[in-house]
């Protein structure tokens, strides 16, 4: 056999293994979003915490994040193929550090989500992070941390905690392997 051939044989061999290895390391081709669902409803989030407003900022944000990592559409009900509902359970925000005059140094914010993903058209549930006993155990939990002695506030950690579950929560809308 010409050693052009032989090369190009090693080298599909080598293609084949890899993508092999490959496969069985979590990466995938195409899509990772289910192709049989091409639309969602995301009606706004419902909240247990006291802080008021963070729902619309979720809710928001979960939109943005469907709209730019997704092929999913974003429907009204009678239109959508699924529903994603979510509740924001807890949030909490806790002094990490503190200055010799009890100032706060750095601050952590903690945002406890319950999330249910339900296919309208046969009642399905397609995904459900919920929190089993207390949001310390909850899946869907994202942390925060802020300074205000460089400018950093109450709303960039918010802001960064929204942008960080809304990722998440569209993470847990990719179909399972």
């Amino acid at each position: 056999m010409p050693p052009r051939r032989l090369r190009g044989r090693a080298f599909a061999c080598a293609c084949a293994a890899s993508v092999m290895l490959l496969g069985g390391c979590g990466y995938m081709v195409g899509s990772g979003f289910r192709e049989e669902v091409r639309s969602v409803h995301v009606p706004i989030f419902t909240s247990d915490a006291s802080r008021r407003g963070l729902e619309y900022q979720l809710t928001e944000a979960v939109h943005k994040q469907i709209q730019n990592r997704s092929h999913y559409r974003l429907a009204k009900p009678p239109y959508a193929d699924t529903e994603l509902k979510g509740r924001i359970v807890d949030v909490r925000k806790t002094v990490l550090g503190e200055t010799k005059e009890d100032d706060p140094r750095e601050l952590q914010l903690t945002y406890a989500v319950e999330v249910t993903w339900v296919d309208l058209r046969n009642g399905k549930v397609l995904a459900e992070q919920r929190v089993p006993i207390t949001p310390d155990l909850v899946h869907l939990l994202t942390t925060s941390s802020f300074a205000p002695e460089i400018g950093q506030s109450m709303a960039t950690g918010n802001q960064s905690a929204i942008q960080q579950m809304a990722r998440r929560i569209v993470d847990s809308m990719e179909a399972p392997w």
